[in-house]
């Protein structure tokens, strides 16, 4: 079902004419889609259902324009132009609606996002690339309204990265920057705040990128007014326009059951942004929504009759049959017989997909009853078992979590018997709990050789008298070896281009490798991170910078909803190897020495959470995760850019290995985790317990996300049967995950002779004054006397109470 994209200048009426009719059977086999679809979940085949009814006409006329190469960002309408460029069958359709856990069957998600949610495949099943020029391009749809925005900035700016920056390598990725990003938005949606920060830093940056805005005057129940100032999104973006000595927008308004106007329109916009990379805002207007927002309501509520009225004359469907009536390409009894074939093939399709979604079910099912009955005639509790037996054969249409739940609760009446039924059974549970968990849980991170976690370590390297220089040095000479090898990496933020960084870590960079690759951006770290996600998803290294921790909240939605769960939600068909850098902890004020370690650890779960103590472990990462392909948030100690270093002579090549802790400093009667700038004290600590007969083994945690792979935090354990996690995160935070980890998931509870201790900061941030960093964090004192008082309960005659 896919349109020909390009129209050529001499074509037959015949070709023009089929070109129409296939047009016209892609929109109604959509629009059928979404009404079969409703029934569908009415029914309770499926759990929710929101449709694209209502914006078929310009989805059609966005496919035609879009060409090889370009990518999508964009929402849960747009399956009519997926259907259009010949990504979205009939079956996958309901497949999507169905949640069917098969990628080849539902290629969106494999179940798991909402039917709606598009996506083309970017990787091959080991990792590599495919080439995306010879392909039309779908970043993967996530639900929060607005979101796809950030994202689509980065889709577009990578072209004019292509376009412009002289020896990236683009084989694959693009061709000399010809690629368009296509975004699609519903108009309430425009009222989040990242969509005028994406207007803005477009305008800013001049990037080939086309905003189309599907106007059906709602947002759910609420109506324009309460949306938008003077209720059209449009008008009160006019001062975006560019003019013959501005820069801007070209903006465009056309009515969404014009066929031929919005063929021109989209036509019109794809050639500028295409060809000028110039930004293109489409408004279009006087859309319908047929069936409502979505399943969870009626429409008819919150809509006046004349509405209604309006919404049915005016539906782009029937506009576009009208014209095509009028225009002598088909005939009313034509277009009858071509809408009743139509309605077949969806009512077929939909069948199909049902069917091969609830086969291998039943299959089980089948299997389960058996093994069910063997097990009955088994026990001396054969009537409880053949209850929950009676009770699985009774459901026609099972879950798998109907069947596992009646084999698991079978088994409770037999714990103290054993037979070979019951054998059986457990063997059953195991391999289907072992086949089918990973349709729900697989590729949270790379299960590919290029997972970072894989990668060596490679130790700094010194010479015999090596120079100490201050630690934003070690940063800088690496990141200048890093942007002299990869010539695909760039990075960006926040005064990180003209001065080289708050901090100098990037001093001198921008002159060397020019404003496309090191450069500044304006104050808005939601579209930084969407710039980075969409160079990613091109083939780009991007490293995101945020200046200060502590504003990382700004841009914590974009990180969560859309890069921490791109691969899991693709099922690794998409990935978008992001750097995000940062830097905090331990200076002084609420908003420069923030620890929101406990929520990004638990919020940004599919990256990793890197936490350098000095500068040559934060270089050593980033060349780790340049030979990676997986995202990950690098935060660097904020007081450690004047600290003395030493220079490796390695630079660009050292490797930090991300899940493995590094002892500092061995020991044999507490053992202390701690991480980042926190580290110091601790190591500080640990001489001065040596004073009072107190030897600490200090462990660095370094990376936080995955935290210890190799559980040598046990082995620590084991000498010291004591434990310490020390975390200026608040009370409950990180400290609680790390300890979670070891007591826990290492099973260190075993080897302690003392209740392992957090010590954290204060619930609160951390007071600006100058002593507000030495009482709202741990501090040297603290760490001492938490240690000693650890040691007093144990041996109170060796060490007496302190106070």
């Amino acid at each position: 079902m896919q349109t020909k994209p390009e129209t050529k200048q001499d074509i037959s009426f015949e070709d023009f004419k089929s070109q129409i009719l296939n047009d016209y059977k892609i929109a109604v086999t959509s629009r059928e889609c979404s009404l079969l679809g409703r029934r569908e979940v009415l029914t309770g085949k499926a759990k929710f259902g929101i449709f694209g009814d209502g914006k078929e006409l310009p989805q059609l006329a966005m496919a035609k324009a879009f060409k090889n190469g370009d990518f999508r960002s964009g929402y849960y309408r747009d399956q009519t132009f997926m259907m259009a460029i010949g990504e979205l069958s009939i079956k996958n359709f309901f497949a999507g609606l169905y949640a069917h856990t098969d990628i080849e069957k539902e290629p969106m998600s494999a179940g798991r996002q909402m039917g709606g949610h598009f996506l083309t495949q970017s990787n091959n099943p080991d990792g590599s690339w495919v080439d995306l020029t010879k392909q039309k391009n779908s970043s993967s749809d996530i639900s929060p309204t607005g979101g796809q925005m950030a994202r689509l900035l980065g889709l577009a700016q990578a072209s004019k990265i292509y376009r412009h920056v002289e020896d990236v390598p683009s084989e694959g990725f693009s061709i000399n920057g010809n690629e368009v990003a296509w975004g699609t938005i519903g108009n309430a949606s425009t009222s989040e705040g990242v969509f005028f920060e994406t207007i803005n830093a477009a305008g800013v940056l001049q990037v080939p990128m086309v905003i189309s805005i599907w106007d059906d005057e709602y947002g759910i129940s609420v109506h324009a007014k309460h949306q938008t100032t003077k209720e059209n999104i449009s008008e009160i973006l006019q001062g975006f326009q560019r003019t013959e000595d501005k820069d801007g927008y070209e903006i465009i308004v056309v009515k969404g059951w014009d066929y031929p106007a919005l063929i021109d329109a989209f036509d019109k916009a794809g050639k500028i942004a295409r060809e000028e990379h110039v930004p293109v805002l489409l408004h279009v207007i006087e859309l319908t929504q047929p069936q409502g927002h979505s399943t969870s309501g009626s429409h008819e509520r919150y809509k006046s009759e004349e509405r209604l009225k309006w919404e049915k004359e005016y539906d782009c469907n029937l506009q576009f049959r009208n014209w095509i009536i009028a225009s002598n390409f088909a005939t009313d009894d034509e277009l009858n017989q071509l809408e009743k074939q139509i309605k077949k093939e969806v009512r077929d399709g939909k069948k199909e997909a049902w069917n091969e979604f609830l086969s291998p079910i039943k299959s089980e099912k089948k299997v389960v009853v058996n093994l069910l009955a063997d097990l009955a005639n088994s026990s001396s509790n054969k009537s409880f078992i053949n209850r929950y037996k009676n009770d699985l054969i009774s459901v026609d249409e099972p879950s798998k979590r109907t069947i596992l739940a009646s084999a698991r609760k079978a088994l409770r009446y037999v714990t103290h018997e054993e037979s070979e039924a019951k054998t059986k059974l457990q063997s059953w549970i195991h391999n289907f709990y072992t086949k089918t968990q990973p349709e729900y849980s697989s590729h949270l991170y790379s299960e590919t050789k290029s997972n970072a976690t894989n990668i060596a370590e490679v130790a700094p390297v010194y010479d015999e008298n090596a120079e100490m220089v201050d630690g934003r040095v070690v940063l800088r000479d690496n990141f200048d070896k890093i942007f002299e090898t990869h010539k695909n990496a760039l990075i960006f933020g926040e005064d990180s281009g003209n001065i080289g960084d708050v901090n100098q870590g990037l001093e001198g960079l921008q002159k060397k490798y020019g404003e496309l690759r090191i450069s500044d951006t304006g104050i808005r770290e939601a579209t930084i991170i969407g710039q980075g996600i969409g160079m990613a998803l091109r083939g780009l290294r991007p490293i995101a910078e945020i200046q200060y921790l502590d504003y990382i909240l700004y841009a914590l939605y974009v990180l969560s909803d859309d890069l921490a769960s791109l691969l899991y939600r693709t099922v690794g068909k998409q990935k978008a190897p992001l750097i995000v850098r940062t830097r905090g902890h331990r200076l002084e004020g609420i908003w420069h020495a923030g620890s929101q370690m406990g929520g990004l650890i638990h919020l940004l779960r599919g990256m990793y959470i890197l936490v350098p103590r000095n500068m040559t472990k934060a270089a050593g990462f980033y060349n780790t995760l340049l030979e990676s392909d997986e995202p990950a948030l690098v935060i660097e100690s904020l007081n450690g850019y004047r600290l003395k270093e030493k220079l490796p002579t390695n630079l660009g090549e050292l490797k930090t290995p991300i899940g493995v802790v590094e002892t500092v400093k061995e020991g044999t009667d507490i053992t202390i985790v701690s991480y980042g700038s926190t580290l110091r004290i601790v190591e500080q600590v640990a001489k001065e317990l040596l004073e009072v007969e107190i030897n600490a083994e200090v462990i660095d945690a370094q990376t936080l996300l995955p935290f210890d792979i190799n559980h040598d935090t046990i082995k620590s354990l084991k000498k010291t049967n004591r434990l310490l996690v020390v975390d200026e995160d608040v009370p409950g935070g990180c400290s609680a995950y790390i300890l979670q980890e070891i007591i826990e998931n290492q099973n260190g509870y075993q080897y302690l002779d003392s209740a392992p201790q957090t010590l954290t900061a204060k619930a609160h941030r951390p007071a600006y004054a100058s002593d507000g960093d030495y009482f709202s964090k741990p501090n040297a004192e603290d760490i001492f006397e938490k240690v000693y008082q650890i040691m007093h309960e144990a041996y109170p005659q060796k060490y007496p109470a302190l106070r």
